[in-house]
């Protein structure tokens, strides 16, 4: 597909929504709504990403739009920052390039009863130690080895199995999203490729943009949604980006081509083959919603297992016991998922198939699954910058329910290919400049480091302003960066 800029209507909604409206082009179901101020929209034109926006709005039981987050960009099919929701009983489709390659690629954000002074002359040994204590790169093998019986488990328990094999607490379940497990996965439509994938990759972080980060809280937006949060100034927050590794990837590659025939098989020509899908009830639209549960599962257990070893390292470099720690998480958000919710559309109440591919669910306060503790002001919602510059933790609104099926951005969003990334500088050299800034990184490649060079991302600063100034979401706090190991 040609991807030069978008030559098609943006017709101004406000200062932050900008609609693709439902006659352009014959087909569309719903007119497309994408989040984004002026500048950032200039960046959204140019790689043709409203395209993408566009071709998902013609797909069956699709309900009030098709959404772009303000970090958007170019993906398979879907574009990633792309929200879509389906009416199951309306003909709804699920499609694994509306979910993506990397199933439940999500993060996880630690609280700890550390001050930046308690450890500011120990940062670059706790990141060599957490790089050789979690594997990381492409294709890294993790620590536990598993039997094919065994990762049945961890398919269908997720967290759960992690917790019950000692690696965390029974309450990290519920602050983790789903409690760590969808109820509907099958190991049986898992591919023997996909788990000769999974048998060696649990506990790893992967490649390309997964990460493992110390943070410092820089500033505080609401008091009383922190204090609930446990965030305080100065006070340090470790956060945890990683999927489903080869595992997920593998789902994804087998169901994008079983889909092919499928699609045909219900007479669904989407104008783009990469959204390739089937009605979520038919036999095959379950069948892959329950391997893609499956992957999602396994993606929490690996987020689990990294955040034990990673308190494991805390308690080493810095003798000291859990209690002087009190590492605890904050909350687990998924992206890239099919997610079976409820929502009103039109004054009614429909069982929605919700497609967030690199957007992260965003529900209010007193919503039945925002967790207990933080029931009153709904629920942590976690925005990781690039690796330069700041993240954010936020909470969903009741506008956001309303507007967007309770979804937010996931995080900054590319503006520069891997490939464009690496032609522009030096892993080394990205080093030098994030040591210039008081960062210390560790990877296991410098490649990697290039290619994730904080200019290849728009500013999240810039791309969570949208969404508070459009009340989808409120700025909680603002956190910057101390050490980073990069998958």
């Amino acid at each position: 597909m040609n991807r030069d800029s978008w030559q098609g209507p943006l017709i101004r909604v406000d200062e932050y929504r900008w609609q693709i409206p439902k006659s352009f082009r014959t087909g569309m179901k719903v007119p497309g709504l994408i989040y984004a101020d002026e500048e950032l929209l200039h960046h959204i034109r140019m790689d043709k990403t409203p395209e993408q926006v566009a071709n998902v709005a013609h797909l069956p039981g699709i309900v009030k739009y098709s959404l772009a987050m303000p970090d958007i960009h170019w993906g398979y099919g879907l574009p990633i920052g792309g929200v879509a929701a389906f009416d199951i009983n309306a003909g709804g489709i699920i499609s694994p390039g509306g979910v993506g390659s990397d199933i439940n690629c999500g993060v996880r954000a630690l609280t700890t009863k550390l001050k930046i002074e308690d450890i500011k002359d120990y940062i670059e040994e706790i990141v060599q130690a957490l790089f050789y204590a979690i594997p990381s790169g492409l294709g890294s093998k993790g620590r536990i080895k598993l039997t094919k019986k065994e990762l049945e488990e961890v398919l269908t328990k997720g967290s759960k199995w992690a917790i019950k094999k000692g690696y965390g607490e029974a309450q990290d379940l519920l602050h983790t999203e789903e409690e760590g497990a969808l109820p509907n996965a099958n190991p049986d439509n898992i591919s023997d490729r996909a788990y000769e994938r999974g048998l060696r990759q649990l506990g790893t972080l992967g490649s390309g943009n997964h990460f493992l980060e110390i943070q410092v809280v820089e500033e505080i937006y609401e008091k009383n949604v922190a204090s609930i949060f446990n965030l305080k100034k100065d006070y340090i927050v470790i956060m945890i980006h990683s999927g489903s590794r080869g595992l997920g990837y593998q789902v994804c590659e087998d169901y994008l081509r079983f889909m092919r025939e499928v699609s045909e098989k219900y007479k669904i020509y989407p104008p783009d083959r990469q959204l390739c899908c089937a009605p979520l009830n038919s036999p095959e639209g379950k069948k892959y919603h329950s391997a893609m549960s499956s992957a999602a599962n396994y993606a929490w257990a690996n987020r689990q297992c990294i955040m034990y070893w990673t308190k494991e390292v805390f308690g080493k470099v810095l003798q000291a016991s859990p209690n002087d720690l009190n590492i605890q998480l904050l909350y687990d958000v998924a992206h890239n998922i099919g997610k079976i919710e409820e929502h009103e559309v039109a004054g009614k109440k429909l069982t929605l198939c919700v497609h967030r591919k690199g957007a992260t669910r965003a529900f209010p306060a007193g919503h039945k699954n925002v967790p207990e503790k933080y029931k009153t002001v709904g629920q942590p919602v976690i925005v990781p910058g690039d690796m330069g510059r700041s993240s954010f933790i936020l909470i969903g609104t009741e506008k956001g329910m309303e507007e967007t099926f309770g979804s937010a951005c996931h995080g900054a969003g590319r503006l520069m290919s891997r490939t464009k990334a690496l032609e522009t500088t030096r892993g080394n050299k990205v080093i030098e400049d994030l040591h210039k800034k008081g960062i210390v990184i560790k990877s296991a490649s410098y490649k990697t480091i290039a290619e994730e060079m904080p200019e290849a991302y728009k500013d999240v600063s810039d791309v969570v302003n949208v969404l508070h100034e459009a009340g989808i979401c409120r700025k909680v706090a603002k956190l910057r960066p101390l050490g980073v190991v990069k998958g």
